[in-house]
């Protein structure tokens, strides 16, 4: 098999963010080319020494699922990152618009005996994610390689922002019907751009976690 040959069934057999895949492949390809240059210049036709340097370098099947579980790692502290960062942001923002925001009194007066509960066990599943993102980000970082189990770390952070995503917007739907309404949010720009900027940081963890669970579901990730 020729070195392009060898790099492109690399580059299918991974899965994982599209730059640190990328350098991955082309340091495999660069190094596969050094080693042929090195033997073509002791005498071996071009041909020969390309499949030597791939013989030496190892099968696909062999070298993938030690650039998959670094990918499969590099997922998980994005996602880690993100967390830890935007979760409590999220939540510091709404904090401080509930406290400047010009509400009619009346409407917190009427508010439900159950408010109150639902609003701290929203705080309390945003902050839990948040952390949870820090420990995932320590788990995966420069200890990755003495963590057996970094695609279960990066796969059940994932599935735990799917979760908490769906519970986040059910609780904020019964405050919402709590307070009978967005009392005034969408006409108070603070609060349309803290609602715009959620809804992007929801979108991109999102997005985040479906690629967690895919990058985890593939055969060389299990191995």
């Amino acid at each position: 098999m020729l070195i392009d040959d060898y790099v492109a069934d690399l580059d299918r057999a991974l899965s994982g963010p599209t730059g640190p895949k990328r350098d991955m492949v082309v340091e495999a390809h660069d190094s596969l080319v050094d080693t042929a240059d090195a033997y073509e210049a002791d005498g071996l036709a071009r041909g020969e020494a390309e499949r030597l340097a791939v013989q030496e370098f190892g099968r696909v099947e062999e070298i993938a699922p030690g650039y998959q579980s670094e990918l499969t790692a590099c997922a998980g502290r994005r996602l880690g990152g993100l967390l830890f960062v935007s979760v409590p942001l999220t939540a510091l923002a709404w904090a401080m618009l509930w406290r400047i925001i010009p509400i009619d009194p009346s409407i917190w007066a009427q508010k439900p005996g159950w408010y109150g509960t639902v609003s701290l066990a929203l705080d309390i599943v945003q902050v839990a994610v948040g952390v949870s993102g820090g420990l995932a980000l320590l788990a995966l970082g420069r200890g990755a390689r003495l963590l057996p189990k970094a695609r279960l770390v990066t796969r059940s952070l994932g599935g735990l922002v799917l979760a908490m995503l769906a519970t986040t917007t059910v609780l904020g739907m019964i405050l919402t019907i709590g307070v009978k309404g967005p009392v005034g949010i969408a006409a108070y720009p603070p609060g349309v751009m803290v609602t715009l900027v959620s809804y992007a940081l929801a979108g991109v963890q999102f997005y985040c976690a479906v690629r967690c669970l895919r990058i985890t579901r593939t055969a060389v990730a299990h191995r």
